[in-house]
C-alpha cells in the first residue's frame, strides 16, 4: 500500500530564485532551479548536510552537523500577499525572504503536513520537511530598501512563512511548472493512542 496519496490539489510556481553565497538573505530571480541531491545549484542553503541552528537547539549543540532538510524555501503567493496587506505594503517581493520558490493555489500552505511531496510533471519532487517560522532576517532587508517596515515583517508572517523543504528527485523546475500535492496516508497525530 503507498504511503502517500496525491491530492487533487496542485500548485503553479509563479516565482524561482537563489540566494547566492555571502552574506544577506536576499535572492535572485531565474526562471528556472536546476535542483540536485544538495538542492538548487549555486543556492547558499544548499548542501546535503548543514550546521545546526538555533530551530533546533532542543535537539542539537548548536553547529552540530546535521542533515539539511532546509535545502529549498517554499512561499505561497496568497500567504505573501496576506503579509503584504498586514504590513501596510502594496506587494512583497519574495527576493527579500531568501525564497527559492513561490507557488500558487494551495490554501493554508505553511500548514500542509509535513513529509508531504510537490511533484512536477517531469518527476522533479520536493519533500516538505516543516513549517518555516518568521525571523528578523528578512526584517533587515526589506529595511534596507523600505525603511520603517522591516520590523512589521516578522509580526505579520506568523503562521505564513511557507515551508522548508529538501529535494526527493533531482531535476529543473520552471516558473509556470505545475506541482501536485501528495501528502502522507496516515491520520493526524494525537497524543492519546487511538
Amino acid at each position: 500500500m503507498p504511503a502517500l496519496k496525491p491530492t487533487d490539489y496542485y500548485a503553479t510556481i509563479t516565482w524561482a530564485g537563489a540566494v547566492p553565497d555571502g552574506d544577506g538573505l536576499r535572492a535572485v530571480a531565474s526562471d528556472s532551479l536546476t535542483l540536485g541531491w544538495d538542492g538548487p545549484e549555486d543556492e547558499k542553503h544548499g548542501g546535503r548536510t548543514r550546521p545546526s541552528c538555533s530551530r533546533v537547539t532542543s535537539q542539537h549543540e548548536r553547529g552540530t552537523e546535521i542533515a539539511n532538510v532546509r535545502q529549498l524555501s517554499v512561499l505561497s503567493q496568497e500567504e505573501l500577499n496576506a503579509i503584504a496587506a498586514d504590513m501596510g505594503i502594496e506587494a512583497l517581493d519574495p527576493l527579500y525572504l531568501g525564497a527559492t520558490l513561490v507557488i500558487e493555489g494551495i490554501a493554508d500552505f505553511s500548514f500542509v503536513p509535513p513529509s508531504s511531496r510537490l511533484q512536477a510533471k517531469n518527476g522533479t519532487t520536493i519533500t516538505i520537511d516543516m513549517n518555516n517560522r518568521p525571523c528578523i532576517f528578512p526584517g533587515k532587508e526589506i529595511e534596507a530598501d523600505m525603511p520603517g517596515y522591516g520590523p512589521k515583517f516578522k509580526p505579520a508572517a506568523n503562521n505564513r512563512r511557507g515551508v522548508t523543504a529538501w529535494v526527493e528527485r533531482p531535476g529543473v523546475l520552471t516558473v509556470g511548472d505545475k506541482l501536485r500535492l501528495h501528502i502522507p496516508d496516515q491520520r493526524a497525530w494525537t497524543p492519546e493512542a487511538k
